[in-house]
């Protein structure tokens, strides 16, 4: 019997019980009349007396016109003869002559009801899970062979992450290949990722993969309000998994209950703390936990304390990064295998143009085609759904009510067409994929790129380069309206900061020299410096600034003489933006360029048409599944960048490639961001 049944069958006892109680205590009573002992004598003298019943001292009978009446007798030895002579019909009954089972409900049915209800708490107590007096319980899932029905087969992009967890499994499947050689194996894995990167997918392709017992848990589940009770947690989840050696278990959001101790401005919090040392405690302290191996996830380890990162605990630290190019278009391959789509679409060129989406993302994108084509009533997906739907998860949905002066449109037909010019006449800057100015979201307009290649570093040139574009819509408004806009608001932000990044983190000055200048700002509320002090004098911050205008200023005029040498292709341009809206690659070229493309972008849209990609299949012609983060399947990250911008002041965006900062690591490091958009009612012009 299972424990369902078993609660129901105790509750239908009990409910049984109740109602037999409650029938009995109000079971219907005849109604009697109270008569006193003279009134019935007299009764009995007049011979209106049918019939009594002697209960003890009190007496029931019926009258002649057939009520009922009831009286207590006194010992009266001349009354049984007088009834007698009269005819009177005479019954006696016990006094306590109340049934058998209502004396015994009476009797035991409390103490009866207060051992149940006792029985009730204790075996509540003994299930745990979060029960009555369970909070020391530890909340672990155990996964079983059923549940497990991910493995490595189905994780691609990520080989390097996958080889690492494979030897974890391998070590658990023979020990013996590796302890012949001296090896131990693995205390710990910590997976690190942004959102939606695979963490928590990996970890699934371990518990499918590993043919031992597999607990799964959250970092949140350890904490509660009662100080102790998520030190009580580790110890109880650590006793299962000695129970169960080997075993694994995985930690997802570690970062809930390992963050750095005693940090911030108010002070450790005690709770986190204990659990925090009896986790550490357990993985590597005085009693051994051989055979027992955790994994964790988290997409801030930045904030997680020295103690629980250090070798003997997290042995490895396993970096899933976003998906290259190839293994974006496996993503959408995978998510698109039961979406009906037309001949044309071109997921690699999709993949092409998304680069730093993670799978989540990748997710998304589809999910968002397949619901574009449904509303026009489609039967199948075309690349132009999945166009739109990159617009629309990148900049929002198109805002086509929005009630716009014919001046503003042409001023910001002007400003786009800067963006898109500029990076057209200057070879080595990223090919435009699109211009429009549909107000989406927040933003007026949106110049979008399609990068040849994904970039992980940046040189001085391609910096230079993309200033040159960002300034380029408030020049053509300068040259067209001879008077600017706040449209230009975010590009001259932008621009100010790649020039700062420049200047003070990669050492692209040649009067200053390859020297970091200032430092970077910690987060007060894990323990580290509230503000920051400048590293350099007065007059050097006098050259640091004048280093920034002079890259700012150089840059501009060489945008401004390319747009006043081209007005007449910065015209046509615009009016066929303003007439049209939206404008497509070929488009742009063939107006632009009617006489014809010059090499290098005949190298650029000859390189795009010939990009094609080898889809990989396994044997058994199972898809690879996409690396997208269970726990965040929307996730969105945000990503460092000189490009990336923080805030909610846009209009005109630009947007293509994200800049990875080569400022914290070298190449090996860095991955590349996805686009990202920014929105406003100003306009202004966002170029990754």
């Amino acid at each position: 019997m299972s424990q369902f049944q078993k609660n129901l069958a105790l509750w239908l006892v009990i409910s049984l019980l109740m109602i037999m109680l409650f029938n009995m205590m109000t079971q219907k009573q005849e109604t009697q009349r109270p008569m006193n002992y003279s009134e019935f004598l007299h009764a009995v003298e007049r011979d209106r007396v049918v019939s009594v019943v002697f209960k003890g001292g009190l007496l029931t009978g019926t009258l002649d016109d057939g009520s009922q009446f009831q009286t207590f007798v006194p010992r009266d030895e001349e009354l049984l003869p007088e009834l007698k002579r009269r005819g009177v019909v005479i019954e006696a009954k016990p006094v306590d002559d109340q049934g058998f089972w209502f004396t015994l409900l009476i009797s035991w049915g409390p103490i009866l009801l207060l051992i149940a209800v006792w029985i009730f708490f204790m075996r509540q107590m003994q299930s745990g899970g979060g029960k009555a007096m369970s909070f020391g319980k530890s909340k672990a899932k155990l996964l079983t062979d059923t549940a497990g029905n991910v493995t490595f087969k189905d994780v691609a992009g990520v080989d390097e992450a996958k080889q690492e967890l494979e030897e974890v499994v391998e070590f658990l499947r023979d020990p013996k290949k590796f302890t012949k050689l001296g090896g131990k194996i693995p205390k710990g894995v910590l997976l690190v990722g942004s959102p939606g990167t695979g963490k928590t997918l990996l970890a699934r392709s371990v518990a499918g993969e590993a043919g031992v017992p597999f607990f799964t848990i959250s970092g949140s589940d350890f904490v509660e309000m009662f100080v102790g009770v998520g030190a009580s947690r580790v110890r109880d989840l650590f006793l299962q998994g000695k129970k169960n050696a080997p075993c694994i278990i995985f930690i997802d959001e570690i970062d809930a209950v390992g963050r750095h101790r005693g940090a911030g401005l108010g002070g450790g919090h005690d709770e986190r703390e204990q659990t925090l040392n009896q986790l550490l405690v357990e993985m590597d302290g005085f009693e051994s936990n051989e055979g027992v191996i955790l994994v964790a996830a988290t997409n801030r380890p930045d904030v997680l304390d020295p103690a629980l990162l250090r070798p003997g605990r997290f042995d490895r630290q396993v970096v899933v990064p976003r998906p290259d190019v190839k293994g974006r278009q496996k993503i959408l391959h995978v998510h698109s295998r039961k979406v009906p789509m037309s001949d044309d679409v071109n997921l690699g060129l999709v993949a092409k143009g998304t680069p730093g989406f993670s799978g989540a993302d990748l997710a998304n994108l589809v999910n968002e085609a397949a619901l574009l084509a449904a509303r026009a009533n489609k039967a199948e997906v075309n690349m132009s759904d999945f166009e739109a739907a990159k617009d629309k998860v990148l900049m929002g949905t198109e805002r086509r009510s929005m009630v716009i002066t014919e001046e503003e449109k042409k001023v910001t037909s002007y400003h786009e067409a800067g963006h898109a010019l500029v990076s057209l006449l200057t070879p080595g800057s990223d090919p435009v994929h699109k211009v429009s100015i549909i107000p989406r979201g927040r933003a007026m307009g949106v110049t979008m790129y399609l990068p040849d290649e994904e970039k992980y570093n940046e040189t001085n040139k391609g910096l230079n380069i993309r200033i040159r574009s960002m300034l380029g819509g408030r020049i053509a408004e300068e040259i067209t309206f001879d008077s600017v806009t706040s449209g230009a608001s975010n590009d001259l932000e932008r621009v100010t900061m790649i020039a700062r990044k420049m200047v003070c983190e990669w050492g692209m000055s040649d009067k200053l020299g390859p020297v970091v200048f200032g430092e970077k700002d910690g987060e007060v509320f894990l323990g580290r410096d509230m503000s920051t002090g400048k590293n350099y004098s007065e007059s050097t911050a006098v050259e640091i600034d004048n280093e920034i205008r002079r890259i700012i200023n150089n840059n501009y005029d060489i945008a401004r003489n390319l747009l006043k040498d081209n007005q007449h292709r910065l015209k046509a341009l615009a009016e066929l933006l303003l007439d049209k809206e939206t404008l497509d690659m070929h488009e742009i070229h063939a107006v632009v360029f009617p006489e014809g493309l010059p090499d290098y972008l005949q190298k650029q849209v000859k390189d795009q048409a010939a990009d094609t990609f080898v889809f990989e299949k396994h044997e058994d012609e199972t898809p690879v599944e996409t690396l997208a983060d269970n726990d965040s399947p929307a996730a969105q990250p945000q990503a460092e960048s000189v490009a990336a911008v923080d805030d909610q002041n846009r209009g005109h965006e630009s947007v293509g490639a994200e800049l990875s900062s080569p400022q914290d690591g070298s190449a090996a490091d860095q991955e590349p961001q996805r686009p990202k958009a920014a929105d406003d009612d100003d306009s202004s012009t966002e170029k990754p």
